[in-house]
């Protein structure tokens, strides 16, 4: 599904820009899976300042988000992962996520003035605190209302690297100050009605193979040699018709057994190297009749 990739500095409104997208694709007939790192972080029994001032820790959870996201991609429905998303390696493994999903995906960052971020900061008033009333397997209660520490807070804006509309991970890039209003449309367009991102060799995983694929293909080689050394035993030069095949293959004096099945060899290492899996039937392997002659002519 098209992904919302919501990214600021902490304190910054992603979470209430986030509720704004998701009540608009709602209202839109969208089936919407909203990820936040504010539920995220208690979930995995940490509180909010120290897990954000635990590398490792980050990690873990940052990897927890990218799962949950990838499993709900697919292009019909939208997923929003509110976040702080401030490292821009991590925003281009998303970017290759959603390549490999051939789905969209919009960058929506909350900017905002540091000192402004801290004054709605101080206005947080929960305690960091995991809630000890909680029974072990239910969830911990969202954090988005506890204020970062001052230490904490300045070392995540220092570490923040800001999204530009000119990296094809941040792109395209919808940027929002703390007084406008959202434009939810161009993110509806930009999601959907838009071609969905191409994949490439480096976010696709190769296609499984049949195991007795080589073995299938070298018998019809091996059946076409012998037809063909059939006919240069009996004096039948010129065009051979390959048995269950259209094809035809041109029988010269010069043709040997061991010229043929040294073709033989090389077109199969060719064909691996080209990836190919599935075992077709003779009939569509006039290729290989055509492979032959053109090799033997060069030879």
């Amino acid at each position: 599904m098209p992904i919302v990739v919501i990214s600021g500095l902490p304190a910054s409104g992603k979470s209430t820009r986030a509720h704004q997208v998701q009540e608009y694709f709602v209202s839109k007939g969208r089936k919407v899976h909203l990820i936040s790192e504010n539920e995220a972080v208690p979930k995995a029994l940490f509180e909010k300042n120290a897990f954000f001032g635990d590398s490792q820790k980050e990690k873990v959870v940052r990897s927890d988000l990218k799962s949950e996201a990838s499993r709900h991609l697919n292009k019909e429905d939208l997923v929003i992962l509110d976040a702080g998303n401030y490292i821009k390696g991590y925003r281009y493994e998303l970017y290759c996520m959603t390549k490999a999903a051939r789905t969209t995906q919009c960058t929506l960052f909350s900017c905002i003035p540091q000192e402004q971020a801290w004054t709605f900061n101080t206005q947080r008033i929960e305690p960091d605190k995991l809630d000890e009333s909680v029974e072990k397997g239910e969830q911990q209660p969202n954090n988005s209302n506890v204020p970062y520490t001052r230490e904490i807070f300045d070392a995540l804006c220092m570490r923040y690297e800001e999204p530009h509309s000119n990296n094809r991970w941040d792109s395209p890039l919808v940027v929002v100050l703390p007084e406008d209003t959202l434009d939810l449309e161009s993110i509806y367009k930009a999601l959907y009605e838009t071609k969905p991102l191409p994949p490439n060799q480096s976010t696709q995983n190769p296609p499984l193979g049949a195991t007795n694929y080589l073995f299938e293909l070298d018998v019809i080689m091996q059946d076409i040699i012998k037809e063909i050394l059939g006919a240069i035993k009996i004096g039948a030069f010129g065009q051979l018709r390959i048995k269950g095949s259209t094809s035809t293959v041109k029988v010269t004096t010069s043709m040997n057994a061991l010229q043929l099945n040294r073709l033989r060899q090389k077109f199969i290492t060719s064909t691996c190297r080209a990836s190919q899996t599935t075992p077709a039937p003779l009939e569509q392997f006039s290729f290989v009749h055509s492979a032959l002659r053109d090799q033997q002519q060069t030879c």
